[in-house]
């Protein structure tokens, strides 16, 4: 409910020209995004898991990715069955899903992420000590 509010909100707002690209599917890039991406969700949802982008955005070397993840093929997970949730006792009443988001960081070719949630139902993004380094990307919230 938070997260929709934000958004509205920010949507709402005028904002300067997004000065940010969307690296096209088959890219280097958005190969390299979602493959430092995956580690952080397969620990956490169990593997294997490929993602659907809802967002993803690169301005220099920073990055920001919003994604659902599911099993190969469509399947959807299980989340009462992940580790996130067996392991390390996460409610998943209090997760919106599979759904992730991730703040990355480009060095020479490789990306790495540097914050990152998944079944957040706030938008963490928007935390004020983030803008320094990621506003080029998320110029909504900052």
């Amino acid at each position: 409910m938070r997260l929709a509010l934000v958004l509205s909100l920010c949507l709402a707002l005028p904002h300067p020209a997004a000065a940010w690209t969307e690296p096209a599917r088959g890219t280097a890039d958005r190969r390299a995004m979602m493959d430092a991406m995956r580690p952080l969700a397969e620990m956490n949802l169990g593997a294997p898991v490929e993602f659907v982008v809802h967002t993803l955005r690169v301005d220099g070397s920073a990055g920001f990715a919003m994604v659902s993840a599911q099993r190969p093929g469509g399947g959807e997970i299980d989340m009462a069955q992940t580790p996130m949730v067996r392991q390390q006792g996460l409610d998943p009443e209090f997760m919106d899903g599979a759904n992730m988001q991730a703040l990355l960081w480009k060095s020479g070719q490789s990306w790495a992420v540097a914050h990152w949630a998944i079944g957040a139902t706030d938008a963490w993004w928007a935390d004020p000590a983030l803008c320094p380094q990621w506003a080029a990307v998320t110029p909504e919230v900052c």
